[in-house]
């Protein structure tokens, strides 16, 4: 019924809006077919890595219903309305490489480079400051909703926050000492 579909939606929107707000970067390693709701799950990640087999797309429309787990609002903060509004009105999935001109994607491997690449990318992100992390993740996220001078604000008291901590002097003494930080997460 009407009634239930909404329900189903509001409860996959908010499954997938608890992954986007997890406060701890995620990553999507798409290999193969992302449609619908795969899609949508990708959207929520804070970072896609797409193998070149990967097809990317919300044809929800071939089926006369509509993306019902963020899909029409994540899209479009992603790529641009233009963008979304092709994808989600065509129906039609991106290639790999599509996806990443598109800005869908971060990056495209081989297909038997996806997981490796992802790891990659994890370690990378992991090395540096959890409270950094943390605090860019919601700068971003957060600041995107806002108008200008208000995410500029909330970019400055999170600056601010940061100064108060301990990874903050950890970080400093590291660099000073030209050794790798050993962050606490504090």
């Amino acid at each position: 019924s009407p009634q239930q579909a909404q329900e189903c939606a509001l409860r996959g929107q908010a499954v997938f809006t608890r992954i986007e707000r997890l406060g701890k970067p995620t990553l999507a390693a798409l290999n193969g077919f992302a449609l619908g709701g795969g899609c949508e799950l990708a959207l929520a990640c804070t970072l896609r890595i797409a193998s070149s087999k990967a097809r990317i797309g919300q044809p929800e429309v071939k089926l006369g219903i509509i993306p019902g787990y963020g899909g029409s609002q994540r899209l479009p903060r992603l790529i641009g309305k233009g963008m979304a509004l092709e994808m989600i009105l065509s129906g039609e999935p991106l290639s790999a490489e599509e996806a990443l001109r598109w800005g869908l994607v971060n990056q495209v491997v081989a297909p038997e480079e996806l997981l490796p690449a992802a790891r990659n990318l994890l370690r990378k992100i992991l090395a540096n400051g959890p409270l950094a992390i943390r605090y860019c993740l919601e700068a971003v996220q957060q600041g995107m909703d806002q108008p200008l001078d208000q995410g500029l604000f909330l970019e400055s008291t999170l600056f601010g926050m940061a100064f108060a901590s301990e990874d903050m002097r950890e970080g400093t003494r590291a660099f000073l000492e030209k050794r790798p930080p050993r962050f606490a997460g504090k």
